[in-house]
């Protein structure tokens, strides 16, 4: 038995260490809340989940007066069955991303505190399908990096082993995109792989437009070309392009992630696992892409995804972009552009306390007593 005793929540606000912008918005401060559930045995599970700047609070709240009352008692072995609970105590509000964000704090905690008591990682605990993923870098990719700079990024990245790069798109003409994507490619060769990302910022024609050109450049991936709500026009544009299509990130259910696989929509799965919900809808959704013979290469937090996708057999990639330096005292292990899972029971994330006190800028813990 692993009967919950006590949760605590609490929320610390990170600067990432490089401007992001894409062509909708301006990633500023990465607001982070954190939960710990611990039980009778004094195990302690951490769970996490993320903003790019807003929305913190709102999660916090949510957190702190609706869901994480309803842990103390719980046995934490029923991660499906508390996800479901706390899923239908905010029917009213699911499915939507403070809610998904929220439960994906609990679920995460939930699964390391659930991989420390059987002593195994993550990683291997759902499947251990493999022990390394490459990985394609999207920090010196952003919309508002100059083209010399794109370039010796990428070129930086292909000397330390890395595989590919992300470039953000959208500039206002096509003919800049066309040009910084262009002599990218000049300079990184045919064999390493350009993936683009538009973050929803086209309509159908601009992307229809946008995608002719991409096929110039033997693109890896079409990201979020479109507003992610729009399953029907993704699944035209897939249809009329050879660049595949990738969606996800926006994406907060899995049923959203099954209507864009059933019309043909997605030719690349990006589930969040915070986004999504947790670790538990993220397994999910990647089951359901290897059912569909789509691959799943997930949005951000590589820390987390690391272990993710090394556990299933359909992930080819890990994005990578740095998260969680500054609050935990050992990062992930990335050897010749390729990322290896932890190997300590639980997540694997190493976190820094005496770093998280010093920036936390709210909490609240609960206990049975």
């Amino acid at each position: 038995m692993a009967i919950i005793d006590r949760c605590e929540i609490l929320m610390v606000d990170l600067v990432p260490k490089v401007r992001r912008t894409d062509a909708i918005q301006s990633f500023d401060s990465q607001e982070t809340p954190i939960v710990r559930i611990t039980d009778k045995d004094g195990v302690t599970g951490t769970g996490y989940c993320y903003t790019i700047g807003q929305g913190g609070p709102a999660i916090m709240s949510l957190l702190r007066d609706t869901l994480v009352p309803r842990l103390i008692g719980k046995e934490a072995e029923t991660i499906e069955a508390i996800w479901q609970d706390l899923l239908f105590s905010t029917h009213a509000t699911a499915v939507g991303a403070i809610t998904s964000l929220a439960q994906a704090a609990i679920d995460t905690a939930l699964w390391d505190l659930r991989c420390q008591k059987a002593g195994l990682p993550l990683f291997q605990l759902l499947g251990g399908a493999k022990n390394n993923v490459p990985c394609y870098t999207t920090e010196g990719g952003w919309l508002h990096i100059d083209t010399e700079d794109l370039v010796k990024d990428a070129l930086d990245a292909k000397a330390k082993g890395f595989a590919g790069s992300k470039i953000k798109i959208g500039r206002p003409h096509i003919s800049e995109d066309r040009a910084r994507l262009s002599a990218v490619r000049e300079a990184v060769g045919p064999a390493y792989e350009i993936m683009v990302d538009a973050n929803q910022s086209f309509s159908r024609a601009e992307a229809t437009r946008r995608a002719r050109m991409l096929e110039e450049f033997d693109i890896g991936w079409f990201e979020e070309p479109m507003p992610a709500d729009n399953v029907l026009e993704h699944a035209r544009l897939a249809a009329s392009t050879s660049v595949p299509i990738a969606v996800g990130e926006s994406m907060y259910s899995v049923s959203q992630f099954k209507d864009y696989l059933v019309c043909g929509g997605a030719s690349i799965v990006q589930v969040d696992v915070a986004r999504i919900g947790g670790i538990t809808p993220w397994m999910k959704v990647a089951h359901l892409a290897e059912a569909f013979s789509v691959p799943v290469c997930p949005h951000f937090l590589m820390e987390l995804h690391a272990s993710l996708v090394c556990a299933i057999p359909n992930a080819p990639w890990l994005e990578y972009i740095p998260q969680l330096e500054t609050i935990t005292k050992s990062g992930l292990r990335i050897e010749n552009g390729r990322a290896w899972p932890s190997e300590v029971p639980g997540l694997g994330i190493e976190w820094d306390w005496d770093a998280i006190d010093r920036s936390r800028i709210d909490g609240l813990s609960w206990s049975s007593n």
